[in-house]
């Protein structure tokens, strides 16, 4: 398994067009093959800023997502709602 997490920081007037946009998407990427959660965080102290916390059975799942039309679609109308540069990574859980 692997996980993604996203943390993305929103000029403050966007917020609600980021929110609409995660809710109007998030089962759609949960049923994107090899997604296996998502899940949407809101910073404790930073209530502009947000991560996406999602697992994916493998980094060839993440990335044939990455590839795919929705991504497209989500990630460029995303982006154009950003304060700041987005800072993501991937882990593996150690057993």
């Amino acid at each position: 398994m692997l996980i993604r997490v996203v943390r993305m920081s929103f000029r403050p007037a966007e917020v609600p067009a980021f929110l609409e946009l995660f809710h109007a998407t998030k089962n759609r990427i949960r049923q994107q093959p090899g997604c296996q959660h998502l899940e949407l965080w809101q910073d404790a102290d930073l209530p502009d800023t947000y991560c996406t916390y999602s697992h994916w059975a493998d980094v060839a799942a993440l990335n044939a997502y990455r590839k795919s039309a929705l991504f497209g679609e989500v990630w460029p109308a995303t982006k154009r709602l950003f304060a700041a540069p987005p800072v993501a990574f991937s882990v593996n859980p150690v057993l």
